[in-house]
């Protein structure tokens, strides 16, 4: 799996493009001009990172340890832009502000969250 930056989910949920965000700041992917495959976004899921294995949760804690302030910022502000994923998150009480990672395959949009 490749880790993209928040630039990568704000053009994924924009324009449905698959992608995995863990929220890992890396340099952004050159467009190479060709048309970008989409898929639809089906269904959206919000996970505590509490309710991950320990395994799991480990390495989600790894990758954001090494996630600049900035790629966060990116991030959160893609999924405020998106009225979908903001929604789903608010019937789950959270915000995006507690979104640390964010998984979109198969026509599932994955925003997994930590509460204090």
């Amino acid at each position: 799996m490749r880790s993209m930056t928040a630039l990568a989910l704000a053009a994924a949920l924009s324009l449905g493009t698959p992608a995995l965000v863990m929220a890992q700041g890396s340099a952004p992917a050159k467009e190479s001009g060709s048309p970008k495959s989409t898929v639809q976004i089906n269904k959206i899921q919000v996970i505590d990172v509490k309710t991950l294995p320990d395994a799991v949760k480990t390495q989600v804690d790894e990758v954001v340890s090494k996630t600049s302030d900035e790629d966060m910022k990116g991030l959160r502000a893609s999924i405020d832009a998106s009225p979908a994923a903001a929604n789903a998150l608010k019937e789950k009480g959270v915000t995006s502000a507690q979104v640390v990672a964010v998984n979109i395959a198969d026509g599932v949009l994955t925003m997994f969250t930590k509460t204090a």
